[in-house]
């Protein structure tokens, strides 16, 4: 049985919706008001997102409440 802290989250969607709004991962980061190494590391499951910093990305990139679940817990294939 697969421990929960295993799981693995494709971040894919999420890094496509960044570029298409933003343009870049570091531009993003900025506007999200956190190092873009934390980007990166949350971005490639090194790290969580807190419900704050969820709330603030679906407000800046304009995802609906009921895309989350498509955006932050889709699992990865990996």
């Amino acid at each position: 049985m697969r421990n929960i802290l295993e799981i693995k989250y494709s971040s894919g969607k999420l890094r496509g919706k960044i570029r298409e709004v933003c343009g870049t991962e570091k531009e993003f980061a900025k506007v999200l008001k956190i190092s873009a190494t934390a980007l990166s590391l949350k971005l490639n499951n090194k790290g969580d997102w807190s419900r704050s910093e969820m709330e603030e990305i679906m407000r800046i990139l304009s995802i609906k409440r009921k895309e989350i679940i498509d955006y932050f817990f889709e699992k990865s294939n990996e």
